[in-house]
């Protein structure tokens, strides 16, 4: 069978790489973005990608997407919610709430309306798969950074849910938690943690590591071959679980 999978943000990062792997697999692949370039740049990489721009912020830009998204791969079978964002670095007594409740806006609502609208089409699969991307803050917490935080452990409780709820239509539901992935992003959290502590960004990352028994940041590709793993038949049997890719981290 020929997979249809949707990605959420799936024009730069872990996304992108995960639409690399699928596509690789011979699955049908449509990507979301906020970055119409970097939608662009992916869709002229990978032949017969999908793509549309979309504001995971925006209810009803996702309203918009995910039917279009379901019409372009025929149906759907595995749904990704990978979109989030990193959120500020501050202390709760001074974070603007602005900030705090766009974080959520994008990181636990977005992918609540996304998969809301794509469970009609993930019953009607033959081996539907819902994966969301969460993090080792929805594990351990993260010093000032709330708001990520606080979202990435509801997408916990959120993966957990559906499982429970979808089992009985044969949609299984996991989470992924990565760690300090390599990237951009990784290296803004960083400096935010450096500015804060008035250390070096070398100091910072050393700290990191430190709390990890493998001393290396995680490869995008890595947490990409996971995603085709638990979207596979060899994984039928996983579902409700909220899955560490973090180079075994014990604390942030």
């Amino acid at each position: 069978m020929t997979q249809r999978v949707l990605i959420t943000a799936g024009a730069s990062g872990i996304g992108r790489d995960m639409a690399r792997a699928f596509a690789a697999t011979g699955a049908t692949v449509f990507v979301c973005d906020i970055d119409t370039a970097a939608l662009g740049a992916l869709a002229r990489e990978i032949p017969g990608l999908a793509t549309a721009p979309c504001d995971m912020a925006s209810r009803a830009a996702i309203e918009r997407m995910v039917p279009q998204a379901v019409e372009r791969l025929g149906g759907l079978d595995v749904l990704i919610n990978n979109a989030g964002i990193a959120g500020p670095t501050l202390p709760v007594d001074q974070m603007p709430p602005e900030e705090w409740d766009r974080t959520v806006a994008v990181n636990i609502t977005g992918m609540f309306d996304v998969t809301r609208l794509a469970i009609p089409h993930l019953k009607k699969s033959a081996a539907g798969c819902i994966i969301n991307m969460s993090s080792i803050a929805g594990r351990l917490g993260f010093v000032n950074r709330s708001p990520y935080a606080a979202t990435k452990w509801a997408v916990v409780g959120f993966t957990k849910t559906l499982a429970l709820e979808l089992g009985s239509h044969g949609i299984r539901a996991n989470a992924i938690l990565p760690g300090a992935v390599a990237g951009e992003r990784i290296e803004r959290v960083f400096a935010g943690r450096a500015r804060i502590a008035n250390k070096t960004v070398d100091e910072i990352r050393a700290e990191a590591f430190a709390n990890q028994s493998i001393k290396a940041l995680i490869d995008p590709r890595d947490v990409a071959a996971l995603a085709v793993y638990l979207a596979s038949d060899a994984a039928k049997s996983i579902s409700g679980q909220a899955i560490p890719i973090d180079n075994d981290r014990q604390r942030t």
